[in-house]
C-alpha cells in the first residue's frame, strides 16, 4: 500500500474528512441531529421568487421530525443515544430552508432554546448567503459566543448563467458578499457545492472548486445533483433536456476538485444523501459505499490527495 503523504488524517483517507475533524475537535465521535424549524425561503415566499431552486421539494430536511424545537431534539436525542450510549454528543442541524430567514427574536430563541438542550455540543445553521441582514450577523456572533457554531452556505456553483437558470435569485457576487460578513466576524463557515447541474461542463465544476479554495472556507460540502419527484428539474429531466453524470465520471470530478481545495477545509461530505422514496435519479448515488470507495480508489491510484494543486 502506498503511503499516504496527506497529513489530516487518522485512517488512508487523503482528504480533510469530518471525522478527523470531529475526533480532534471534540476528542470523540460526535454527530447530527436534524432540524425543521418551518421555515420559508425569499425565493418561495415571492420576496425574490417563487417556486424555489429548481431542485428544491420545499426544503431539504426530509430526515426532520415534527413539532418544537425541544420536542424534535428530544426525538433526536433518544434516536441517537439509543445506538450511541446515553453520553453520545451531537450538533443541533438546522437544516430545512433557509435558517436565518425569521425575525431576531423568533431566531433568537430557537439558536437559545438548541444551545441549552442537553447532549448538544454544537449548532450548524444551514442559510442562503442573501439572508444575512446586519442584525442576525449580530445574534450569530452572539451564539457563537455560547457554543461551537457553523453556518452553512449554498453556493452550488459560482456561474451566474447557472445561478440564473436553477432559479437562485442572486448572483455570485452577493454570495460572495454574505460569505465575507460571516467571516470577517469569525464566524466558521461551510459551503455547499453541487456538481451535475444541467449544462455545466467539468471545467465549469473545477472552476467552482477553484473559487471555493480562493475563499478558503472552513469547510465544504460537495454532492452530486439529485432529481426529486415533484421538482421543476425533474420535468427537465425527463424532457432530455440535461444529462446527469454517471458514477465514474462524479468521482473524477470530485477527485479534481479535492486537488484544488486547501488541505486544511474540511470536507463535511463528498457525496450525498437523496430521499430515496422521492429520489428519481440518478440511482447510482444511493449506493454510498461505492461512491466512496471508488473516490478512495482513485485518489491512490493517482497518488493524489487534497490540496496537492492548491497554490
Amino acid at each position: 500500500m502506498k503511503h499516504n503523504p496527506f497529513i489530516y488524517s487518522l485512517d488512508n483517507k487523503r482528504y480533510h474528512t469530518l471525522n478527523y475533524y470531529l475526533k480532534t475537535n471534540f476528542d470523540k465521535k460526535i454527530y447530527k441531529a436534524v432540524l425543521d424549524c418551518g421555515l420559508t425561503c425569499p425565493n418561495i415566499d415571492g420576496t425574490k421568487g417563487v417556486g424555489g431552486c429548481i431542485f428544491c421539494d420545499g426544503g431539504s430536511g426530509y430526515f426532520v421530525h415534527k413539532g418544537s424545537i425541544n420536542d424534535q431534539l428530544e426525538r433526536e436525542k433518544e434516536r441517537i443515544c439509543k445506538k450511541y450510549g446515553n453520553e453520545a454528543e451531537f450538533i443541533a442541524y438546522f437544516q430545512a430552508n433557509t435558517n436565518t430567514y425569521a425575525a431576531y427574536e423568533r431566531l433568537k430563541a430557537l439558536y437559545y432554546s438548541a444551545a441549552a438542550f442537553p447532549n448538544v455540543c454544537g449548532i450548524s445553521i444551514g442559510t442562503r448567503a442573501d439572508c444575512l441582514p446586519d442584525d442576525i450577523i449580530e445574534l450569530l456572533c452572539e451564539i457563537n459566543t455560547k457554543t461551537r457554531l457553523t453556518v452553512e452556505l449554498g453556493m452550488q456553483t459560482c456561474h451566474d448563467n447557472t445561478l440564473s437558470l436553477i432559479n437562485r435569485c442572486y448572483d455570485h457576487e452577493e454570495f460572495c458578499i454574505g460569505y465575507r460578513k460571516l467571516k470577517s466576524n469569525g464566524i466558521r463557515v461551510c459551503l455547499h457545492i453541487m456538481n451535475g447541474l444541467p449544462y455545466e461542463t467539468t471545467k465549469m465544476m473545477l472552476e467552482t472548486a477553484a473559487e471555493a479554495a480562493r475563499l478558503k472556507p472552513d469547510a465544504v460540502k460537495l454532492q452530486m445533483l439529485h432529481v426529486i419527484k415533484g421538482t421543476k428539474l425533474e420535468q427537465m429531466y425527463r424532457n432530455n433536456d440535461f444529462e446527469l453524470l454517471n458514477r465514474e465520471e462524479y468521482i473524477d470530478i470530485i477527485v479534481k476538485q479535492l486537488e484544488f481545495l486547501p488541505p486544511e477545509t474540511v470536507i463535511e461530505r463528498i457525496t450525498g444523501d437523496g430521499d430515496k422514496s422521492k429520489l428519481v435519479a440518478p440511482l447510482w448515488s444511493t449506493d454510498k459505499i461505492a461512491v466512496l470507495g471508488g473516490i478512495d480508489k482513485r485518489l491512490a491510484e493517482l497518488d493524489t490527495w487534497q490540496g496537492r494543486l492548491y497554490k
